[in-house]
């Protein structure tokens, strides 16, 4: 099987990579394939012909595109649509990665893919757009719902909080948004099987099991290093001032996939303790 990965130098497209080790892989970067580009996308689709195209790009910068959603929407919104015009033409089969962010945060109950989206932020709305393109142009797409991605190693809000532990006395968290935090290499390893297994078009969740807080999950990595908890100091989302506005609430639940006869995740404390094992 060949494969086309899609931001490859981000945190997932770089999980992704190394999960597929030897296998027939074509790892690109935004330098060597422009996904805003239609022409580009055709043409590197139609001469590499790949079985499988995953794409792991994305603007995740949810702040930057409440002042300025230019960026998103075209890398999140309308190159989607471009990636499975290309799938469709050339028979290759598309796994589209989104977000959880599609939703307002208002549910107390995991949001199934059959519950209404309605995001808060520019940053949701590109993405349910990119979405909504991908499956309007090819109906044999998979669009993979996560959330909360994070790993050992680049930037994300595990390795912050490992850096923020060693130079600062005290750290504020958030603690009002609930979310199921996510294993990159977890997360990369099921897209494979996912592929690989072929469902039907359509929605998927898959995270970690289990929920937690922002907060949570930062007192569950002072508790796998060692640090004394005590230093964390819990804070409300509206007291960061962020620009763009968050879902409280934005569990998914993964039934679906597993009725498809996918493997669940991991419950999430686990697969933390296991990406901080490899840490070191």
């Amino acid at each position: 099987m060949k494969w086309l990965v899609t931001g490859v130098r981000g945190l997932l497209g770089s999980a992704i990579v190394a999960t597929l080790g030897d296998e027939e892989i074509h790892a690109l970067s935004r330098d060597q394939l422009d996904i805003t580009d239609p022409v580009a996308v055709g043409e590197a689709i139609s001469s590499l012909r790949p079985d499988v195209v995953i794409n792991a790009a994305a603007d995740k910068n949810a702040d930057s595109a409440e002042k300025d959603d230019t960026a998103a929407r075209a890398v999140n919104a309308v190159a989607p649509g471009h990636l499975a015009d290309a799938c469709a033409q050339n028979n290759a089969l598309l796994v589209h990665i989104s977000a959880d962010y599609v939703f307002d945060g208002r549910s107390r109950t995991p949001y199934t893919e059959e519950d209404s989206t309605s995001p808060l932020s520019a940053y949701g709305k590109s993405k349910l757009l990119g979405e909504q393109a991908v499956l309007d142009r090819d109906s044999n797409a998979l669009v993979v719902r996560t959330s909360w991605l994070y790993s050992g190693f680049g930037r994300n809000f595990v390795t912050g909080i490992l850096k923020a532990e060693q130079s600062r006395e005290f750290l504020t968290v958030v603690d009002d948004q609930t979310s199921s935090p996510t294993s990159a290499r977890s997360f990369a390893d099921a897209l494979l099987t996912l592929a690989r297994a072929r469902p039907p078009g359509g929605v998927y969740h898959c995270t970690g099991a289990g929920s937690t807080t922002w907060f949570g999950l930062a007192s569950a990595v002072f508790e796998q290093i060692g640090a004394d908890p005590a230093r964390l100091r819990a804070v409300s989302t509206e007291s960061l001032g962020l620009l763009a506005p968050r879902p409280a609430y934005s569990v998914l639940a993964n039934d679906k996939w597993v009725a498809t006869g996918l493997p669940q995740l991991p419950p999430w404390q686990d697969d933390l303790a296991a990406t901080l094992r490899l840490t070191g």
